[in-house]
């Protein structure tokens, strides 16, 4: 019988990144997972790694680690950083008031106000009457989502020794066993990433913790002549959605504009967030729709409000769409994550909000310390 010190159930970001923090440490780790390859969350986001307007707090926190480990670690896994930094551009007068305030916490570090010339430096078809003022933020990378976690993978295979059982569904977990379709496994500890799958392993605990899955649709544009977005771009209504934003007390007169001027897409949580690839095109998203079980439908007219707010912001006249995706992930409504101890050595740990590639690789330093003891 196969025995290991770590078994994790999930190969998403948050289960690799459990992973690696045990693999980092000596453990022998098995990664277990039922699809054949990454076909979640985890690969259809934008692969933005974003530290500036997380809540404040533990999730802020959270994500400044994992922003250091996937510096430290895309090189040596093959994965390229295709943009850094992030540029908010914001066009309503209340919107300064925020950046203002915002520049003032100690989550502001390294950040600054731009002008829109100044802007228009990090992105050249940024509308200059887009950017009344706009937020620069240093910290954030971005990696194509869809080809670095199944390179986050592969390194820990070939580098750290973690084995991988795809295709496999892992039936039950009463450690130190684990009942799979293959048979039956050992390890020392257990730690379960499910995602949005809450009728599978432990349904009931992750009941107890009101979770429902996000519905997200998002875009892939085509420029009609070469442009380069040295930054992400984000706009005001990134101002009135992120928490590190939009809880402050200076928000709420912008929240209110937006709830007016905006009200669709306020309506249907949209937010705007454009990436770039490395070969030219854009990822455009997203929307917010909730649901326990989220109908696999997208609108045409959700997607024609996130198009409309591209263009307000971006000069881009004859832009195409070539590809459109649904994603869904794991929310509830008073907090941003849980981790649910079954014994003294299984976790159960979920992300129930849209930050998981931008927190994972904390969130896993943190229970493998549980698990295992700090390292000093």
């Amino acid at each position: 019988m196969p025995s290991y010190d770590l078994a994790v159930v999930g190969a998403g970001i948050l289960g690799l990144a459990h992973a690696y923090a045990a693999a980092k440490r000596g453990k022998s780790v098995v990664v277990i997972d039922r699809d054949a390859q990454a076909n979640g969350a985890s690969v259809r986001n934008f692969g933005f790694v974003t530290v500036t307007g997380q809540g404040a707090g533990d999730c802020w926190t959270m994500a400044r680690r994992a922003r250091e480990v996937w510096a430290e670690t895309a090189g040596r896994a093959g994965i390229e950083i295709v943009q850094r930094g992030m540029v908010l551009a914001s066009r309503f007068e209340e919107s300064e008031a925020v950046i203002d305030a915002f520049l003032g916490t100690e989550m502001g570090e390294g950040c600054t106000r731009l002008t829109a010339e100044a802007a228009q430096d990090h992105i050249a078809c940024l509308r200059a009457d887009a950017a009344r003022a706009s937020l620069y933020s240093p910290h954030e990378i971005r990696v194509e989502s869809r080809t670095a976690i199944p390179l986050l993978a592969r390194f820990l295979e070939e580098q750290h020794g973690v084995r991988f059982l795809r295709n496999t569904a892992v039936t039950a977990v009463e450690s130190p066993r684990i009942e799979t379709a293959r048979g039956v496994i050992e390890a020392e500890a257990v730690v379960v990433c499910p995602g949005d799958d809450f009728t599978g392993l432990f349904a009931e605990r992750i009941a107890a913790y009101n979770v429902t899955r996000c519905k997200l649709q998002m875009l892939r544009v085509q420029p009609v002549k070469p442009v380069t977005l040295k930054t992400a771009v984000m706009s005001d209504l990134g101002l009135g959605r992120y928490l590190g934003y939009a809880d402050l007390p200076e928000a709420a007169p912008l929240k209110q504009r937006l709830d007016t001027e905006l009200k669709a897409e306020r309506e249907n949580g949209i937010h705007l967030i454009v990436t770039q690839s490395a070969d030219g095109s854009l990822v455009v998203g997203d929307s917010h729709h909730y649901a326990a079980t989220p109908d696999p439908f997208a609108s045409d007219d959700v997607d024609a409000l996130m198009l409309g707010e591209f263009d307000r912001v971006l000069d881009l006249p004859g832009r195409v769409v070539t590809e459109r995706w649904l994603g869904t992930y794991a929310s509830a409504p008073d907090r941003w994550r849980f981790t649910d101890k079954p014994s003294d050595s299984v976790r159960i740990v979920i992300v129930t909000a849209g930050c998981g590639a931008s927190t994972a690789f904390g969130i896993g330093e943190e229970t493998i310390n549980d698990l295992f003891g700090s390292v000093a």
